[in-house]
């Protein structure tokens, strides 16, 4: 199958709009946690610090003169950072969680409180038919 073919059925099976769309709520929710971070878990963070703005903080490695500028390390938005990278990993294991639970519950051919999806159920008739088939066959053969 040829480069273009291939990209030609990921385009049309709907994985490029899934992906998309996937690509586009994943950056409103960054803005939505960096602002959750900036404004609602820094500082109370900043009162436990006496006040420092830990967006602020950094290490000077050359003071800035009049002919130089100032060289510095920020680690306080590196602290920011980590803080909103953390937040949203732990957003989306909880939502993959969530997913995974009802994704098993819905695949479970013997729970008969969520209606079984189709393709489900038709694996499971073809395995009932297939296992009546051999013993058909094993009883011919005796």
């Amino acid at each position: 199958m040829g480069f273009l073919q291939e990209f030609k059925n990921f385009a049309i099976k709907g994985n490029m709009i899934d992906m998309a769309v996937g690509i586009v709520i994943g950056t409103a929710f960054n803005n939505v946690i960096s602002t959750i971070v900036k404004k609602i878990v820094m500082p109370p963070l900043s009162l436990l610090t006496d006040g420092v703005n830990l967006s602020n903080k950094k290490y000077v490695l050359r003071t800035a003169t009049n002919s130089v500028e100032e060289i510095a390390v920020g680690y306080g938005e590196l602290i920011e950072v980590l803080v909103d990278f953390f937040i949203i990993a732990f957003t989306i294991f909880l939502v993959i969680k969530i997913i995974n639970r009802f994704k098993r519950k819905s695949e479970d051919p013997h729970d008969k409180t969520v209606e079984t999806p189709k393709n489900i159920q038709l694996l499971s008739n073809i395995e009932k038919l297939m296992e009546e088939q051999n013993t058909l066959l094993k009883n011919k053969k005796s």
